[in-house]
């Protein structure tokens, strides 16, 4: 899927032409530097390696491989399998690649919320709904059913633990407006992250 790196700015709404207020996310969208073109004699498969942000302090690696595409290191760098347009080494790919009224896939990294409990965690009951064995504990996991067969805590047991931090990718997001002059991407709803955080826009 084709598509663009971006940086979530945040959120506001907006109304529709029917008077509603929509929730939306803005995104700042590209400008994306063409930094690697894969060929399948050279590599085995087709893809575009665009970079999006320029970087401050640069190795001599990066320095080498961007400057092959005419441009500076970028910092965030991903690739791409399905552009239809020919792009060459070099090439900008801008935020008109997207048009109003298409649906867009949002991936990025959640917000992360440190070591949490499990009611925060995993939904528990808590209060008023003990069901493993707490009576006196109402935010306490309760018995987690090792006994001394098996004698231990099989993998995957909801228990507390570090939450966020994970990626996420919300399917079907409708792009709102495309505002080319300032590199912007309104779409509907909310996308993983935080603020000016980074954010993989595929269609």
């Amino acid at each position: 899927m084709s598509g663009l790196i971006g940086k979530k700015i945040g959120m506001t709404s907006i109304f529709d032409e029917n008077g509603k207020n929509i929730p939306c996310t803005v995104i700042e969208a590209g400008p994306c530097v063409v930094t690697q073109v894969r060929t399948k004699e050279v590599d085995g498969y087709e893809a575009l390696q665009i970079g999006f942000d320029d970087k401050k302090t640069v190795n001599k690696a990066a320095e080498g491989h961007a400057k092959k595409a005419g441009s500076v290191a970028k910092r965030k760098v991903v690739e791409f399998k399905g552009f239809e347009a020919d792009y060459k080494l070099g090439d900008a790919i801008t935020v008109e690649h997207f048009s109003e009224g298409e649906f867009v896939d949002i991936a990025g990294t959640s917000k992360g919320k440190g070591f949490q409990g499990v009611v925060k965690r995993h939904n528990f009951g808590g209060v008023g709904q003990q069901t493993h064995g707490q009576h006196n504990r109402l935010r306490a996991p309760g018995s987690i059913g090792a006994a001394s067969y098996p004698a231990r805590v099989f993998k995957g047991m909801k228990m507390a633990g570090r939450m966020g931090g994970e990626r996420v990718k919300v399917e079907n997001l409708r792009v709102l407006k495309v505002v080319a002059d300032r590199n912007l991407l309104v779409v509907k709803g909310c996308v993983p992250g935080h603020k000016n955080s980074y954010v993989i826009i595929s269609k």
